[in-house]
Parts: C-alpha cells; structure tokens; sequence
C-alpha cells in the first residue's frame, strides 16, 4: 500500500535507540501522572468516579488467579449470582491480564494488578503507534512520537482510564493493523495468518468489542483504497485471503470453547441492556474539551457525555480544525496512490463519525429526531452488544497518523505558524490525574479470616446490601478471600452484565428478588419503610433460594454513586430477620 508521504530510509538500529527510550519514558511518564491518585495507595484508593468497575477488574483479576491456581474454568463462576452462576465469556473477563498478572496479585493483591496494568496500557498504547509509525510506516521520530503520544493519550483514552483496563488495551490495535497490513506479503501468509490469528485471539480475551471496531476499520479502510487502487489490490488479495483464513483458523481454534460460551453457554444474552439513545456521541462533543484536561482544569470541560468515562471524542475545535488542515496539505501534495490512502483514511473517519452519533442525532444532549444509518445497525448480532458513542474511538488513530504524516510532510523544521496551531490544538489536551477516593474498608471479619467460623468452604455469604454495581462491598470482601488464599465462599448477585433485560437483552445484575430490591432503596435513601409479615417471608425466602449462611453486614458501606446507609440497613434487617449478633467489626444474622 502506498504511504502518503515518502518513506526514509531505515536509521541504523543505534540511532533508534536514544529516540525509542525517550518516547518510552514520556509515555510511561504521561501514564503515572494520569493515575498519580491510585499510586498515592494501590491498596485503599479508588477511581472516584467509577469506583464499581474498579471492584469488578479487581474482582476479575483475584478470581483468574485463583482459577489459575485451583485448576477452575476461568470463564464461568458460581461464586457470584447464586445459585445460577456468571458467564465470564460475555462479560470483560481480561483473561490474559488475569493470568499474566497473577503472581502480582497473590503476592501484592488485586490493586497492585489494577494499578500496574492501567499505567502499562497507556503507556504501551502510546508507545505501540510510536513503533508502528516509525518502523512500519517510517516515519521521522518527532513526527511518529507525536501521533502515538496523541494515541496513547487522547481524551478518550484519559477518560476510560476511569477504570476500565479493557479500553485502555489499545495497544492491540497497531500490532493487529500491523499484522492485518502485513498479510499482503507474498510468500509468506501462513506465518503471517498464523501471528494474527494469535493476536486476535489476545485481542479477544481482554477487549472483543474493541477487537470487533478494529475489525470493521480495516475492513472500511482496505474496501476503500481497494476501490480506489483496483490493480495493486488484485494482486494483493491472494496471499491477503489466504493469511485471513489462516488467521480466522487459529482464532476459530484458540477460542472455540470461549465463543461457544459466549454464544451458546448458560447465562449468555445477547444484546446489552444499555440505551443507544443515551450512550450515542453528542455531535457537539467532538468539538469539546475533556474533563481531566488542561483545558478542563481551566474551566473548559462540558457534561455532553453520560459519564466520566465516556468521553469517547472529545478533542476540541482547534483540533479538529488542525486534523482538517494537515489532511487539505497532504491531500495537494500527495500522488495518486498515496490519495487513495489518504481518502481511505478519510472515509474511515467519517463513517465512524457518523456511527457514534447512535440511531438518533443528539446536539447539545438533546436529541433531535433526526434518524441516522445506526438505526439500522443497532439491533444486528455484535452491534447490539456495542455501545455506538465508543466507535468514536476509532476516530482517534486516524486523526494521530494524519497529524504524524502532516509532520512528517512539513520537513525538519516547520514553519512556524504550523508550529503554533499544533500547540494551540494539543496543549489543552494534554492530561491530567485522574480524580481518586479512599475506599471503605474491607471489614475485619474478611480480613482476619473470621467468616470461616460461620460459613462452610464454598458455602453462600449474603453481605448486605446485595452486591449491585453501585454497592460492590460484597465482590469486594471476595475479592479479599480469593487474592489471600483464604478459601471460597459465594454471594448472592454482584456486578456482571447477565440476561434478565428487556426484550431478551441483558441487564447488570441478576433480576432482583423482593428483599433484595428493598434492602437497596433502604440503602440508597437511609429510608426504612414499613416492614410486614408478607416482607419477612419474603426475605426468608430468598435466603433459602441463596442457599445462604449468613447474612453480614459491615459499619461501613460504599457506594459507588450513593451514600449507602449502614445505619437504616441495620434497622431494616433486624426488622426482617430478627436481632443480629456482634462478630468483630459486622453484624451476623445466621440464615
């Protein structure tokens, strides 16, 4: 495929060093300084605005530890969701990172994993297009460094840094466009398909959806400059074809159980339970500064996303303005072939554009009726299992090689009115810490082992309140017992996405039974409402449906987006149960 710019000869490997480590160390340094918060104190800080996927990666991580070192499947548990269990294979199960990490978690705890992998994915990303723009496209460094720094820290990068450590992996896109560009070699597509296929396979286990959006931007971008250079990509597609099928074996093979749970397994749904119609990008949030910004510490910063950490675009009208700028400039100096790249690149970016944007064009948070293509993708299989606002994503890389090549374009020493707009455009962006809490603490009782005075190995814990996405204690407490090696006991509910959601979608969550919704309004309002005969049973009910043991509750309760009320919860269930009895620092009611 023709690059847009000519390409350099290859430096010695000596001259890469110098400008290869100091990338290094810019984005490892970018990356402590976006998770500076969580450093202060792996063990007790949290991401303050997404404090409930912290505990799930957290969860995620002990729980591939211990199946790792109990010989468990890692995919399915029946430690949470008694007594139905949680298929991990639809869920952001992270495998690979659960595995690979597993001696940092047995030795120093789940919060060091988390902690460490969030700060090696951003670095890595960063670093990652750094290479595959100066190796495999040949980039100048100054040109390569500032399209994968962008990469690594666009906004929306910073904002899924808000816990989630699948998103962060965007690492994985420039080995797999790496290897996807690299099928074309004649001669040797069985070496080719074979790395790829393994690559997907990784890709799979710690982010599907983002593999899924890779997958449908190589397939755009190859379709369009396919289109546009029809006899380079004759006789490119033979050894291409058989490289993907290669590569679509290996995948097939490597994660053949993984698909089948996935697909076909107990407790899978398809379709998630989220509305595309609020998580849809607001057209006037690509023009938009980010929240953990420069520009959003100085005031800047808009709410046009649903939460924190959907800030999907986000990169500001100099930017935007900028990115126009530097394609208009290589687009007159580029030949045919390398503007047929270039307008693949193009297309790519608008067709994602235009997908984020969700079934229905919302400016300025409010929808405005007008209907968009995604309407007619959203209810397909895969789609339907996508939140639309993330395919902005895909936007950023684009964006990064079209800054990187304009560069590169502009010679050793660009004017410096290029200069000046490339500052203007990406200093606001430039990040800032995330904002981070204390968690409450894990109880006493958890810590020292107690609880296995009155819960059997294996046996049903039910830590109060039921353990929901926005009240995690109880996968907390387990998380504890798992990464310490104490023994297994398991829990009603917890944070998972499951079926049980309208029209056959999925939910968070399993569907509530009657005390569990009552205890969690209790928890979330401090209200105690009135509680009858009908209540009691009820709650008695469900702890034979649990299988549960024990019913503990602790003094202190987080709430991932409330303040719980350990105090009216006390009351309410020594309404339902009866007098609790004092075990260290919780109350036990004995099922």
């Amino acid at each position: 495929m023709t690059e847009p710019v000519a390409a350099p000869a290859d430096p010695p490997a000596t001259s890469r060093r110098r400008p290869d480590l100091a990338v290094a160390a810019l984005s490892l340094g970018l990356a402590v300084l976006v998770t500076a918060g969580l450093w202060a104190d792996p063990n007790h800080r949290t991401i303050k605005v997404n404090s409930s996927d912290q505990a799930l990666f957290e969860w995620l991580l002990a729980f591939g530890a211990h199946a790792l070192t109990h010989a468990e499947n890692p995919l399915f548990t029946h430690l949470m969701n008694v007594p139905d269990g949680v298929n991990l294979a639809v869920n952001t199960s992270i495998t690979v990172y659960a595995v690979l990490f597993a001696p940092v978690t047995l030795l120093a705890g789940p919060q060091w994993s988390f902690v460490v992998i969030l700060t090696l994915n951003l670095a890595a990303t960063a670093f990652a297009w750094y290479l595959l723009l100066s190796r495999a496209f040949r980039l100048p460094v100054l040109a390569a460094a500032v399209g994968g720094v962008f990469c690594g820290f666009a906004p929306g990068m910073v904002s899924h840094a808000n816990a989630h450590l699948n998103w962060t992996a965007g690492w994985l896109v420039p080995l797999l466009v790496w290897r996807v560009f690299a099928l074309r070699e004649p001669g040797r597509w069985r070496r080719n398909g074979l790395i790829l296929g393994v690559f997907v396979a990784i890709a799979f286990s710690i982010a599907a959806e983002g593999l899924f959006f890779t997958a449908l931007a190589c397939g755009v971008f190859l379709g369009v400059w396919a289109l546009s250079r029809r006899a380079e990509a004759r006789a490119a597609l033979p050894p291409f074809l058989r490289g993907l099928a290669v590569a679509g074996g290996t995948a097939l093979v490597l994660l053949s159980y993984p698909l089948w749970l996935h697909f076909f397994g107990p407790q899978r749904f398809h379709g998630t339970g989220f509305d595309p119609k609020v998580h849809n990008e607001d057209l006037a949030a690509f023009a938009a500064f980010p929240e953990r910004s420069l520009a959003g510490v100085a005031g800047l910063g808009t709410g046009l996303a649903p939460n924190p950490t959907e800030e999907n675009s986000f990169f500001g009208l100099p930017l935007l303005l900028l990115a126009i700028a530097c394609f208009v400039l290589l687009w007159r100096r580029a030949e045919a072939g390398r503007r047929a790249v270039l307008r693949a690149l193009a297309v790519t970016a608008g067709v994602f554009f235009v997908l984020s944007l969700g079934p229905e064009l919302k400016v300025d948070e409010r929808l405005t009726g007008i209907p968009l293509p995604y309407a007619a993708l959203g209810s397909l299989p895969v789609f339907n299992a996508a939140l639309p606002a993330r395919l902005a994503l895909v936007v950023i890389p684009l964006i990064g090689v079209v800054l990187a090549y304009a560069l590169a374009a502009l010679g050793p020493r660009p004017a410096p009115a290029w200069l000046g707009a490339f500052a203007v455009a990406l200093l606001p962006l430039v990040p800032v810490p995330l904002h981070t809490s204390v968690y409450e603490p894990v109880p006493r009782f958890v810590t020292s082992g107690t609880w296995r005075e009155y819960v059997s190995d294996g046996g049903v814990l039910a830590p109060l309140p039921p353990t929901s996405d926005v009240l995690p204690d109880g996968q907390r407490w387990q998380t504890y017992a798992l990464a310490h090696r104490q023994g297994e006991f398991r829990i009603p509910a917890g944070f998972f996405l499951g079926p049980g959601g309208p029209d056959g979608k999925g939910r968070i969550g399993p569907v509530p039974r009657p005390s569990a919704d009552l205890l969690f309004e209790v928890a979330r309002t401090g209200v105690v409402p009135p509680i009858t005969d009908a209540d009691r049973a009820a709650a008695r009910e469900d702890l034979r449906y649990w299988g549960a043991e024990a019913v503990v509750l602790a003094d202190h309760v987080h709430g991932a987006k409330f303040p719980a009320h350990p105090e009216a919860l006390l009351r309410a269930t020594t309404e339902l149960l009866g007098p609790p009895q004092r075990v260290e620092d919780v109350w036990l009611w004995r099922a």
